[in-house]
């Protein structure tokens, strides 16, 4: 092991997929981050953790147990990073970022076309309405 390995992941015929912790990590820390993990501790060997459930996606969850602890300890770089897989997610996130760039017709001029009809005002009548008030009698005086 690298000086610094503060974990070590195996393969166990009896229990699956195994870790245990090295001297250079005190052990009830390593407990703890075992057990966020979903290891559990062997009975019969201290200091021997398995994955609890290893027939649920044992070799992924093992992966990942191995790669969240690797992001705890900064001296240790992360690793290669993953290649790009060639399913076309980036092409078609550059084909949508540059339809979003580019002008829609939404945001666009209005279009070129003759202003509608304007309706002819009705003339003004030539005699208009008399309206007779009579003033209230009785009411509060001004």
């Amino acid at each position: 092991m690298q000086p610094g390995t503060h974990f070590a992941f195996g393969d166990h015929e009896e229990h699956g997929f195994v870790a245990s912790f090295t001297a250079s990590m005190p052990a009830h820390l390593a407990h703890w981050f075992l057990e966020r993990e979903q290891f559990e501790p062997v009975p019969a060997t201290p200091g021997l953790y398995r994955l609890s459930e290893p027939e649920r996606d044992g070799v992924r969850r093992t992966r990942q147990a191995v790669h969240d602890l690797r992001r705890l300890d900064p001296a240790v770089p992360a690793g290669p990073a993953h290649p790009a897989r060639p399913h076309g997610l980036q092409e078609r996130r550059s084909r949508l970022a540059q339809a979003a760039a580019g002008r829609t017709t939404q945001r666009s001029a209005p279009p070129t076309t003759a202003p509608p009809a304007v309706r002819p005002i009705p003339p003004k009548p030539t005699s208009a309405p008399t309206v007779h008030l009579t003033a209230v009698t009785g009411g509060r005086p001004r």
